[in-house]
């Protein structure tokens, strides 16, 4: 059973479940308990199964261990302390492995020397022994490696994959069998992807092997729902979950949030003058503090900023730049002298957001969107490094979009609100790894192995067949597979029903190959007429890329035509604009729920102004009236500064003014309308619902209104919407819309959605991915690394073989579900269409004679980067002015 405990426990209570020595270390070490201690330490010292959240700088750490380390010197004490692991503790993060070993080390050497200093020569006599800790990566050194097999750490130090290792390393995985505490750290970074799954399994594998029951701790910062995540660490057990408590400290630690606007005019002012006033802010804000963190969202993104900080207003080595390009020895030095205060301020993409400690932190900085609310508290959750201290972050937003979303972001950041999380489900990729794993241990029957499975989470409901399915084409029963040099990996035997491995090699190629990160690489873009080579995208990017799709690269336009391993071919392109820009790959997609709570912000201001521009006859937009009390009472509610207010009233009135709608939760907006720049006609789905479901939302009803019109049509996706574009004026109206929408309605997408995804890039690169994951294609063979190249074209020619072999082949049925579910949100497409069929949503067909205002960062979407940001903003802001020529008071 799941359950929260609501009262925390007092102080003197907590602390009279620690031993004498561990209990005066703690008191004389800190002046009181943190809200996630005032629960751990009791239901810790009870052995229960615990889940706790809470934010960065609340003694989260302290939470899981301090009790842990009590019982261990109860042990050591007794002269019961053996060599021999009882608590192993799981993070995703290196870095973060090594600051736990540094700071649980200090405890564990003082509370010792207590010890020595109380018992003095007794400690001999008794066997008291100092509790010790570890660290095992694929970092640590052979040498290291061989010590901790004949002495090992009472706290094993560990990630994942090193745990997946140890659970198949016949001498050290004896170590293993006493454990009584497993520490899942960062558990927010874990539960929803298959690298959490593949860990899922390899706890279920350890649980079978323990002498008692361990306990189970999960520990994160950002986490919702909290059952999910409880379900994720506790595990099932005959179809139900476990036991579970859940410790919620996630918002005790304030909040000071604001979106700012750095200049009074975003459409109109001067691209120069823009610079000049962000970095004008961003230097403001660094003199301000002790140590700020800038986040950017990419990577050239961080590089930009540290330049032009440094350029402008002549900052040295007190600013740094820390993103995932750097070496891993840049990014130490970075962390280290955050800890130290050196920096007066770092700048990051993504790579500072996690659990990893970097000191004392002033104030956060956020260029541009997150793009999610659980990613916002994550990120301004740095700052201020005590539980009692108020986390101080500052948003700052350049474009409308940007505005809104960032300011009700924030708010509902202030609401206590987070974006969900899903646990990926039964993915078969991750699953067969393992059952080879598990061959390697010993005989399994069939029963009692799928029984072990499904006291995961992620498979507590897999179907038997699916199984058998991946049983059997790892034990080489599927007629084909081996003339293409895929061989079976385990001995199945179906008479007894039980498996067991097969071959010397199967361990080789288990230990070299495990893991869930697929290898990547640059792919190189060729000219296919001339065989000229023009540079390189990110295999990421060429993945997203379909049939014609146009993109930029080195200033010039190239049309995409095939690729060949990892050769991307294209031709030039004969357009204005690419259609898919530069950074798409790069940029985070809105999260559902975000775009759920901007979408009935838009539903409630806009009713708001509708009864406003009613009641006051208002025909036109007058720019220099203040905004109107009925606004303000709503805006003056939001995180945000004046200018911000201004430009979200503003942003709009234009827009009903101009269409009289406003898309929101309620409605989905499409509208028809014309590009001015280059004649191109336009079908806008003002869909708000993130990138990830509006991808499959427009690829279902771009190929039921192809088939219509009997045309070919481009499509640009982003988070707030879709687009569809013509060279010539389309035969469409409100009827064939609502046709489409119904007929989409009426049943499951999934057979459509894998006609459209087979021929394309995402298909082809996703199956090497799980091909890679289940062993059908090997990265590492025999300590020979496989280039990716040639991993990708034996998948290409495994994925046509399977496809003739079985539809419903095990790997290939993941790659579908994986694209469906995990890329796209198909699940929130249907659920979407559900409600427009049931009419909880409405559709509203509209012809505009040029784009609304709505729709002109979609419209501009495409012209980003071709050849400086300058051209998109001027595009932009002729777009605006022939809008303001028919609403505004002239």
């Amino acid at each position: 059973m799941i359950e929260y405990v609501k009262e925390p426990f007092s102080d003197d209570e907590s602390l009279a479940v620690l031993n004498p020595y561990v209990r005066a270390w703690f008191t004389k070490n800190f002046t009181e308990l943190t809200p996630p201690q005032k629960f751990a330490f009791k239901l810790i010292s009870e052995r229960k199964n615990l889940l706790i959240t809470a934010p960065t700088g609340s003694g989260k750490t302290m939470s899981g261990f301090t009790t842990i380390i009590s019982k261990l010197f109860d042990y050591s004490l007794e002269g019961k302390l053996e060599d021999k692991v009882y608590c192993l503790y799981i993070s995703p993060l290196k870095s973060l492995n090594n600051d736990i070993h540094r700071n649980l080390t200090r405890p564990l050497d003082e509370v010792f020397d207590q010890i020595i200093k109380a018992k003095g020569a007794k400690i001999m006599k008794e066997n008291i022994r100092k509790v010790t800790i570890g660290v095992r990566t694929g970092d640590t050194l052979q040498s290291e490696r061989v010590k901790m097999l004949k002495t090992p750490p009472n706290i094993l130090v560990t990630t994942p994959e090193s745990l997946a290792i140890l659970l198949n390393s016949s001498k050290f995985v004896e170590n293993l069998k006493s454990i009584e505490y497993v520490i899942v750290d960062e558990v927010h970074e874990l539960a929803n992807n298959k690298r959490g799954v593949h860990l899922s399994l390899s706890i279920e594998r350890l649980a079978d092997i323990t002498v008692n029951k361990f306990a189970r701790i999960g520990m994160g910062a950002t986490l919702y729902p909290l059952d999910e995540a409880a379900k994720f660490i506790a595990g099932y057990n005959e179809g139900k979950p476990n036991d579970c408590i859940i410790v919620d400290a996630s918002w005790s630690k304030k909040l000071d949030v604001k979106t700012i606007s750095p200049v009074s005019d975003m459409i109109y002012t001067d691209d120069r003058k823009v610079e000049e006033a962000t970095y004008a802010l961003l230097d403001s804000i660094i003199k301000k503090g002790k140590t700020t963190l800038i986040f950017t969202n990419t990577r050239s993104g961080t590089e930009r900023v540290i330049f032009n900080l440094k350029k402008i207003f002549g900052y040295g080595d007190d600013i740094a730049a820390h993103h995932g390009s750097l070496s891993r020895e840049s990014r130490l030095e970075v962390e280290d002298l955050l800890k130290k205060g050196s920096l007066k301020c770092a700048v990051s993409s993504t790579s500072l957001e996690l659990g990893v400690d970097i000191g004392s932190i002033d104030t956060v900085v956020q260029l541009g969107s997150p793009k999610s609310v659980t990613r916002a508290v994550q990120r301004i959750g740095r700052a201020g490094h005590s539980f009692k201290a108020v986390a101080k972050g500052d948003v700052v937003v350049l474009n409308r979009d940007d505005l809104v979303e960032c300011t009700i972001m924030l708010d509902a950041a202030l609401k206590r609100h987070l974006d969900s999380f899903t646990v990926p489900r039964g993915p078969l990729d991750v699953l067969a790894q393992h059952i080879v794993g598990m061959s390697l241990t010993k005989k399994w029957s069939i029963d009692e192995a799928y029984n072990l499975v499904k006291r995961v989470y992620s498979y507590s409901e897999l179907p038997k067949s699916d199984f058998m399915a991946l049983i059997n084409y790892l034990a080489g029963n599927y007629v084909g597979l081996e003339s293409r040099r895929v061989y079976g990996k385990i001995w199945y035997d179906e008479k007894e029903q039980a498996f067991t491995k097969r071959g010397y090699n199967t361990r080789l190629i288990y230990m070299l190959n495990l893991g869930t990160i697929p290898d990547q690489v640059a792919c190189e873009v060729i000219v296919a007429s001339t065989k000229k080579s023009v540079g390189s995208i990110e295999e990421e990017f060429l993945m997203k890329l379909k049939d014609d799709d146009i993109f930029t690269l080195g200033g010039k336009l190239y049309k995409f035509e095939y690729s060949r391993g990892m050769k991307c071919y294209v031709s030039t392109a004969d357009a204005t604009s690419p259609t898919i820009p530069p950074w798409y790959s790069e940029q985070l997609p809105l999260s559902y729920e975000l775009a759920n709570e901007i979408g009935a912000f838009r539903l409630e201001f806009s009713k708001v102004l509708e009864a406003y521009i009613s009641k006051n006859k208002v025909k036109r937009f007058d720019k220099g009236e203040p905004i109107p009390k009925e606004a303000l009472e709503i805006l003056d509610k939001l995180p945000a500064d004046q200018n911000s207010k201004e430009a979200l009233y503003g942003y709009f009135m234009e827009q009903l003014l101009f269409t009289k709608y406003v898309p929101n939760k309620e409605l989905l907006l499409v509208e028809f309308t014309g590009d001015i720049s280059d004649y191109k006609f336009y079908v806008i789905f003002h869909s708000l619902y993130g990138r990830r479901t509006n991808d499959a939302l427009s690829r279902a009803i771009g190929i039921e209104m192809g088939e219509r019109l009997d045309l070919d049509i481009g499509v640009m996706v982003n988070d707030n919407g879709f687009m569809f574009v013509f060279d010539e004026k389309p035969e469409i109206d409100e009827k064939m819309i609502h046709d489409i929408i119904s007929s989409l309605s009426r049943g499951s997408l999934v057979p459509l959605m894998k006609r459209n995804v087979r021929k394309t890039e995402m298909m082809k690169r996703r199956f090497r991915h799980a091909a890679a994951r289940s062993f059908m294609i090997l990265r590492n063979y025999k300590g020979f690394k496989i280039g990716v190249g040639r991993q990708q074209v034996n998948s290409q020619i495994l994925l046509k073989a399977v496809e003739d072999m079985d539809p419903n082949f095990p790997i290939l049925k993941e790659t579908y579900r994986e694209i469906l579910n995990d890329v796209m949100d198909l699940p929130r497409a249907e659920e979407v269409l559900s409600k427009i069929r049931k009419g909880e949503i409405k559709t509203k067909f509209i012809e505009t004679s040029l784009p609304s205002p709505f729709a002109h960062n979609l419209i501009t979407f495409g012209h980003s980067d071709v050849i400086m940001m300058k051209d998109r903003h001027e595009y932009l802001r002729e777009l605006h002015k022939l809008v303001m020529k028919k609403i505004a008071v002239k």
